[in-house]
């Protein structure tokens, strides 16, 4: 029997093609319609459904590229289920270059959202009702904020057998038992029981290749490990490419001034160790910022001006570091190759390069 087509914003689209939908969102106070643009490929066979989003904050743009390059992969051929990637969630803040919305509200914190309330309210309904009440398994793909460059990394509530499972096939190095936040997509899919994780990956308005290339491999092995897509032919030997962080903790400036970094991103550091010094313009002052525990560096703020209480690392502490060290070892040689042939721009990310 023939599969039922998928529907979205009135738009139906029959088993075994892929189809654009335009879902209005709004209109700018000129009148100009907005969309939000879903993809959707519907496969001939039944199967999950997974929606990819990014750019829910407006700025974040690496998720972008990701879901564009996804959605090129040969495999889609063959889909079993449906995906439904919505590459620019923030159709606004990606217009304007910007992480909120015109009003200044955070979207990530408008779910479940009202048909009749604010902005980031409506759109969050509208992608609640017409996309993610339908899904049955959800990637929310994400970058950190301007100035500060994130370490590929996974984060979830890992309370739920098929969130672990997802995470674990994603492969970045470093897995995060984060709670939730309320008024987050992931804590609305956490209440409606389907299985979310949320990728972040370097900084807000630029490109990193290796930060691109590491979230189009975690989609697909997610999709490969929900039988999706047909899996590799001749599998290798399977090796442990992520290590969970039993938690995390962030690092702050004591004094305003302009930093030094010495921590590199995904370096291992021990409690007590210079992270960098901050001085004053003058130089009749310096403050050596050091690591309050062992862990990895899963963030640093590549802005030098900082002030007083600004959050300059961020640390991913982890029950066995050894272990951690390994996961990040065995990341930086999968991408040895590409990034020696790629040209990448120079920033503290170069540490894993080498």
């Amino acid at each position: 029997m023939a599969r039922a087509p998928f529907e979205i914003a009135g738009t139906q689209i029959e088993a075994g093609t892929r189809k654009t939908v335009e879902v209005p969102v709004a209109k700018l106070y000129t009148h100009t319609p907005l969309h939000i643009p879903v993809e959707v490929v519907h496969g001939r066979r039944n199967g999950p459904v997974l929606m990819v989003c990014s750019a829910i904050h407006g700025d974040e743009i690496n998720g972008v590229e990701i879901v564009r390059r996804v959605l090129t992969n040969s495999a889609l051929r063959h889909l079993r289920g449906t995906l439904v990637a919505v590459p620019i969630v923030n159709i606004f803040g990606f217009v304007q270059r910007t992480r909120y919305l015109p009003d200044r509200r955070d979207l990530n914190r408008c779910f479940p959202g009202s048909e009749s309330g604010s902005l980031g309210g409506r759109i969050a309904y509208l992608l609640r009702t017409q996309i993610m009440e339908k899904v049955t398994h959800i990637i929310d793909l994400h970058t950190g904020p301007v100035h500060r460059f994130n370490l590929p990394q996974i984060r979830a509530e890992l309370k739920n057998p098929e969130t672990v499972r997802m995470a674990d096939a994603f492969g970045a190095p470093i897995i995060i038992n984060a709670g939730l936040r309320e008024g987050s997509l992931r804590a609305y899919a956490d209440s409606l029981d389907i299985p979310v994780i949320t990728y972040e990956g370097g900084e807000a308005l630029r490109f990193d290749d290796v930060v691109i290339g590491s979230g189009i491999k975690g989609v697909i092995r997610v999709m490969r490990e929900l039988e999706m897509i047909p899996a590799k032919k001749a599998p290798k030997a399977p090796k442990k490419r992520s290590e969970t962080a039993a938690n995390s903790q962030w690092v702050r400036a004591d004094i305003d001034g302009i930093m030094r970094p010495i921590a590199s991103l995904g370096q291992k550091v021990r409690k007590g160790q210079r992270l960098a010094m901050v001085a004053d313009p003058f130089g009749e002052s310096e403050t050596a910022i050091v690591s309050p525990c062992s862990g990895i560096v899963i963030c640093v703020n590549n802005l030098p001006l900082v002030n007083e209480g600004e959050a300059i690392y961020h640390i991913a502490r982890f029950d066995e570091l050894s272990e951690a060290e390994k996961a990040m070892d065995y990341f930086r040689s999968s991408f040895e190759a590409e990034v020696t042939e790629a040209v990448v721009p120079v920033h503290p990310w170069d540490e894993l390069q080498k």
